[in-house]
């Protein structure tokens, strides 16, 4: 099948919000189920007449053209903020809590307050400005998918660079989740300071650290 040059509908679900919005952001997050890691997310404001080829939900998008694309909107965007959340964080908060706590964090940077803050999902973060929850949100807005391409690349490269440090784990092959290698290698090695440790009693028992 050819591939889709221009998603029009993600672009035009966000021009008609903004009739009522003018500035909207699309906020989305990287990183909710791997078992080691940082949360990402980031936020994105895109004028209402930017027009960006191939972009979708980034899990539909492959890595080489998430890349381009990465690239592309942090050119065309109004305003970007990437953030995360430690592992500190998920482990103390737990993960809903911490991604909330990234995707605030990520709004707040931005430097522009949105009139209308879109959340990829079916929670909000606590926030200064109006928002709403957009289930599905990156196959359905403009904005959001943008947030999700920032968000996923961002951390997938932070994971190669920790990849460079815990070589033993292979996190640049699986990106911290749960696979049949990186549970192995838990298996193996035990936990480093980069797991979430709160994920982990599934597999290394209560006693593990």
């Amino acid at each position: 099948m050819p591939v889709v040059k221009l998603h029009k509908e993600l672009f035009e679900f966000d021009s008609e919000l903004r009739k009522t919005s003018p500035v909207i952001c699309g906020v989305d997050e990287a990183g909710r189920g791997p078992l080691a890691g940082d949360v990402y997310a980031a936020a994105v404001i895109l004028a209402d007449d930017t027009i960006i080829e191939y972009l979708n939900d980034s899990k539909k998008i492959s890595e080489k053209r998430r890349e381009l694309l990465y690239d592309e909107i942090i050119e065309k965007a109004k305003a970007y903020c990437i953030a995360t959340a430690s592992v500190e964080e998920i482990d103390s908060l737990n993960i809903l809590g911490a991604t909330m706590l990234a995707m605030k964090r990520a709004v707040v940077g931005l430097g522009i307050k949105p009139d209308l803050a879109l959340i990829d999902g079916n929670r909000l973060p606590e926030l200064d400005c109006p928002a709403q929850f957009v289930i599905k949100g990156d196959a359905n807005s403009a904005s959001i998918a943008a947030a999700s391409v920032l968000a996923k690349v961002s951390r997938d490269r932070y994971m190669k660079r920790i990849a460079e440090e815990y070589p033993q784990y292979c996190f640049e092959k699986h990106k911290g989740y749960g696979t049949v290698l990186h549970r192995e290698m838990l298996l193996k090695y035990g936990a480093s300071d980069i797991h979430r440790k709160t994920f982990l009693k599934k597999i290394l028992g209560d006693d593990y650290e």
